[in-house]
């Protein structure tokens, strides 16, 4: 995969994507938007991948949108961009394949709209986060209206959106906006560990967990109760089940292909 303002490296079933654009703070345009949008489209199909780490060049994760860009549009070009940024990040979220964010620095309007799309997010003590949209005159607009209530409740997401104030890596840690704090130089480290894990495991019970997770989160309990039978009848189709279950009775380490 060729990209201006993307860097992916792959070490065995993991995909590192790096944000590169950090004289913007890696800000988020159109470009760098259709770029995570053509690499997330491309992971989904590549089958040598089971975990994607995601983070950001220089000091920040993603800074937020491109103001820049945003300033002179109008009402209608307003709503073609927000699309965008939500169709991208929707494709993230529901990626057949568990995505970590490795939130090295500034993480803000669309930089956290960004983490919040991702399954787990792993904070550098250095990380800020916030949603600064209503300072600007507008309202968040890639889904964090919708995604922070849902991860942290929604009083504190109303609080962060409504006072557009910043939080750093430990208030983030506590209210369970992140799932851990990591000094800077072992970020990358620790979410690489956290793939690996990941990674041995059955990569498609993990894939029918999170589409059950995923799908579950918006529907009713009964609905998500048929979901999660669904996800876990799939299972004993695979020859991972086959193998997960067999090395258990059989007191040994499983072997699973993915299959």
């Amino acid at each position: 995969m060729d990209f201006q303002y993307l860097i992916v490296e792959k070490q065995n079933a993991i995909a590192t994507v790096k944000v590169n654009k950090p004289k913007s703070l890696n800000a988020l345009n159109t470009e760098v938007l259709t770029e995570l949008n053509r690499c997330f489209s491309a992971l989904e199909t590549d089958d040598e991948v089971a975990v994607v780490i995601l983070t950001g060049e220089g000091k920040a994760f993603v800074a937020g949108a491109d103001i820049s860009e945003m300033q002179p549009l109008n009402a209608a070009e307003a709503h073609a961009f927000a699309k965008l940024g939500m169709d991208t990040f929707m494709l993230i979220e529901r990626l057949s394949k568990p995505v970590i964010a490795a939130v090295n620095g500034f993480a803000l309007g669309g930089g956290c709209e960004l983490s919040l799309a991702c399954d787990i997010r792993i904070a550098s003590e250095k990380a800020v986060f916030g949603q600064p949209e209503v300072g600007l005159g507008i309202t968040p607009g890639f889904g964090g209206t919708q995604r922070l209530p849902r991860t942290v409740g929604v009083g504190i997401a109303k609080e962060l959106i409504y006072t557009a104030k910043n939080i750093k890596a430990d208030r983030a840690y506590e209210i369970g906006l992140v799932n851990a704090v990591v000094a800077p130089e072992e970020l990358m480290s620790e979410a690489m560990k956290l793939a690996e894990t990941i990674a041995s495991k059955g990569a498609r019970a993990v894939s029918y967990a999170k589409g059950a997770i995923v799908d579950g989160l918006q529907a009713d309990i009964q609905t998500g109760m048929d979901i999660e039978k669904s996800a876990f009848a799939l299972c004993f189709a695979t020859e991972d089940q086959k193998e997960g279950m067999g090395a258990f009775l059989g007191k040994r380490a499983p072997e699973f292909t993915g299959k």
